[in-house]
């Protein structure tokens, strides 16, 4: 199972064509784009399932994907509808407090994902503390996820504090990470990644390779 080049093409000319009289003529090319991709998430959360106890393999994929239409009341951006497809994977599909799955698919800016976005507050208290606590344990894990995958990945900065969190100081050893509002590795993919046969295979292993990083934060958070 993979997506294919249909669903990249309709992405594609709805970047082009982001108004409502266009969309409502080729609502069928989406929902055609939308099966496949309900489809590939049943896939993956059936792959899941086999080697993460938080994953059950009944979980709805159609709960997993993100709707299309955007909320444009407060935005100067009046487009009206989301130019990618995604899916968070929980136990509570999309809509989860704690570490997730996710898989983003738009035209040459697709990517793979793993952890926990904008943690609320007591969760993130308790991921920087567990951090604090754990923090020899913590960048060994991520060197070792680093030496497996045979890449560099560590925890994506873009969305981080300025200055250290209350309680820490500029010298901490993990300050980087202590500064962090989002934890969450991630992985850019080439369209050719999700067309090809080994498509829903490519996306495990790596999702197989990150979930020391996923177990980490669950115990951090006491859902273990």
């Amino acid at each position: 199972m993979s997506l294919t080049k249909d669903t990249f093409d309709f992405l594609n000319d709805l970047n082009s064509n982001n108004n409502r009289d266009w969309f409502s003529e080729n609502k069928y090319r989406y929902d055609r784009s939308w099966q496949e991709m309900k489809r590939f998430v049943g896939q993956i959360i059936e792959g899941l399932a086999r080697f993460d106890p938080k994953i059950h393999k009944d979980i709805d994929p159609g709960k997993c994907l993100f709707r299309i239409y955007r909320d444009i009341r407060f935005r100067k951006d009046k487009t009206p509808y989301k130019t990618w497809l995604g899916a968070g994977i929980s136990i509570n599909g999309r809509k989860l407090q704690g570490p997730e799955y996710y898989i983003h698919v738009q035209p040459d800016r697709s990517f793979l994902a793993v952890g926990y976005w904008r943690p609320e507050k007591e969760h993130l208290a308790a991921i920087r503390q567990e951090i604090d606590y754990q923090g020899e344990e913590w960048e060994k894990m991520l060197r070792q996820i680093s030496e497996q995958a045979g890449e560099s990945l560590y925890p994506d900065r873009e969305d981080s504090l300025k200055r250290p969190p209350a309680g820490f100081t500029a010298d901490h050893p993990q300050i980087e990470y202590l500064k962090l509002k989002s934890f969450t590795l991630s992985r850019p993919l080439e369209n050719h990644a999700l067309m090809g046969p080994e498509a829903v295979a490519y996306v495990l292993n790596f999702y197989q390779e990150m979930l020391p990083f996923k177990t980490f934060i669950h115990q951090a958070i006491g859902d273990e």
